[in-house]
């Protein structure tokens, strides 16, 4: 039998919405004729709600562990309770619904492309967390519904590093629509894994031209941005202290910038963006720890006329462009083997 193909019969509670909003979604592994099922090798758990458990946790292993069972428990689904975000997976199919639309095969290794925060999952156990990068190796089973998209695995390429980029797919693709030649760019958070792509990607639409201003909160942050040939300068400040972004990035750019890209995992940064920005730019939040209340009220109150965009996960294309980038950015490769493989 085929259902909905958002998975709106999923929804435990509440009924009416779809299964993102949902506090409760139904787990169970068995799937409908228009579902996948997936073998899950490893989640890969969004910056914002990593960050916010390892500190919630003291950074204790085994109480994220916990943490983390829980959540699943109570939800069916990987959705921090306090974020409200997600992550995604990668797994290999295990079984494929008659009406489920695609040419994978059983066996197949895929990365989701759509959120933890919707994506019905059942953790058996998890075998390791990597503190350092926001991973969780786990046997377990997710379900795949049938307006999900998802990636093929490239072979040649390390699946843990797939997963890492993947899950930032969005940011770096982002940034490919919005900067133009000659264009100010400055990034919050330009030495992040979305950070590096999301300069990389700048640097080559804004061209001789353009200049991209990174930044960061910690002085090594600076000398590895350095290394990797991003950024045309990189200023040390504290994200969510808006008026000192402000006159660090006024001093280097007196205009300011044409479009800021947010890319941090830390709440309270809206202002330090729409200040950093003229009038007439851009600002995208691509951080899951954003909030519309404080974005459009603080813009309102000091007169900014920014456009602000909130980060979308999913662009055309956006799988595609973010491995080749990886792969055609020998440092940055490097950077990704080193800290995801």
């Amino acid at each position: 039998m085929s259902t909905c193909k958002y998975g709106t019969n999923r929804v435990i509670e509440p009924k009416g919405v779809l299964p993102q909003a949902a506090t409760k979604i139904n787990n169970t592994m068995k799937i409908y004729d228009n579902e996948l099922l997936i073998d899950v090798i490893t989640l890969n758990i969004d910056s914002a709600s990593f960050t916010q458990i390892k500190n919630a946790c003291g950074k204790d292993v085994k109480l994220m562990e916990e943490m983390i069972l829980g959540i699943v428990s109570q939800r069916g689904k990987m959705q921090n309770p306090v974020t409200g975000s997600g992550g995604m997976l990668i797994g290999t199919i295990k079984e494929i619904g008659k009406d489920f639309p695609t040419d994978l095969k059983v066996g197949d290794k895929i990365a989701t492309l759509v959120s933890l925060s919707l994506t019905p999952l059942n953790i058996e156990k998890i075998n390791s967390i990597n503190i350092d990068n926001d991973q969780v190796n786990i046997t377990g089973q997710a379900i795949l519904f049938e307006s999900g998209i998802y990636a093929k695995v490239p072979k040649e390429m390390d699946e843990h590093l797939v997963l890492a980029a993947l899950d930032v797919a969005g940011a770096p693709a982002q940034v490919n629509k919005l900067v133009k030649e000659g264009d100010t760019v400055v990034i919050i958070g330009a030495a992040g894994k979305s950070g590096v792509l999301c300069a990389y990607q700048a640097m080559k639409n804004a061209g001789e031209n353009g200049h991209i201003i990174g930044v960061v909160n910690e002085e090594w942050q600076i000398d590895l941005l350095k290394e990797l040939d991003l950024c045309h300068d990189v200023v040390l400040a504290d994200a969510t202290n808006a008026v000192e972004v402000y006159e660090k990035v006024k001093t280097i750019a007196p205009e300011l910038a044409d479009v800021t890209i947010n890319v941090v995992n830390v709440p309270n940064t809206e202002m330090g963006c729409i200040l950093a920005t003229k009038d007439t730019g851009t600002v995208y939040y691509f951080s899951m720890a954003t909030s519309f209340t404080k974005a459009a009220l603080g813009a309102e109150g000091v007169g900014s006329d920014v456009t602000m965009i909130i980060g979308n996960g999913y662009t055309k294309g956006h799988a595609e462009l973010t491995l080749n980038l990886v792969n055609n950015a020998e440092k940055i490769k490097q950077l990704f083997e080193k800290l995801y493989t």
